[in-house]
């Protein structure tokens, strides 16, 4: 999996070369690439935005600095671009595991009150969000969803790990526990070290469903539909 990233804030983006994206990126796994749209302008003092037509607080991207950054990724015509922005729709797991069938995605980050609509409207396949919340510019959103989509690329993470997290089934994972056996005067659940898999597998479906009715009980209306 490629991803190409379009921004004003490259050096946001250094976590990613970290932990198990660091990893995966070093195994050639996947491929995160961050192109700074600054880089682009043909202003002097590499000027990427202006005051918007019709008045109004804050700066707007210009369309043909985001243009030219777009045009200079390889293999685009192919690829699937994705406008991070509040108004978009909000990432869900069904969304991550669907764009993890793509091969390549370019993901646009907005800043200042946002970009030029009529780029939007050329390059952009669809917007997503990560939430009904703004926040200073599409940096985060970008992470957020390349971690999500990066685990469900083979090799990544093991693939239990993946079957048996939280919304995988659309239900929150069970609680986990490890060493020591007793801590702070609790002790871990005794089918738990029972070594009697069935029963531990019992009690772990018991309890995803019962944290889901607890912290989300929308989860369990959905899938009831």
């Amino acid at each position: 999996m490629r991803f190409d990233v379009l921004t004003l804030f490259s050096e946001m983006f250094s976590p990613l070369k970290t932990s198990i994206l660091g990893k995966a990126q070093e195994k050639k796994i996947i491929d995160i690439n961050v192109i700074n749209i600054r880089d682009f302008s043909k202003d002097k003092h590499k000027k990427v935005d202006d005051t918007p037509y019709g008045g109004g607080a804050g700066m707007v991207i210009r369309p043909d600095v985001v243009y030219d950054a777009y045009n200079s990724i390889e293999g685009r015509d192919n690829a699937k671009v994705i406008y991070l922005s509040p108004q978009g729709k909000t990432l869900n797991q069904e969304k991550v595991e669907s764009l993890a069938k793509e091969n390549h995605l370019i993901l646009l980050c907005g800043h200042y009150e946002g970009i030029d609509q009529r780029v939007l409207d050329e390059i952009v396949d669809e917007e997503i969000s990560i939430g009904d919340y703004v926040l200073t510019g599409g940096e985060l959103p970008s992470m957020v969803l390349i971690d999500s989509v990066s685990r469900y690329i083979e090799g990544v993470i093991t693939k239990d790990s993946i079957n048996e997290e939280s919304f995988s089934n659309g239900l929150l994972e069970y609680p986990q526990y490890t060493r020591p056996e007793t801590f702070l005067d609790k002790k871990v659940p005794e089918v738990l070290i029972s070594g009697h898999h069935e029963n531990i597998n019992k009690w772990r479906k018991e309890q995803s469903e019962y944290i889901t009715k607890i912290k989300r009980p929308d989860l369990l209306e959905n899938k009831n539909k």
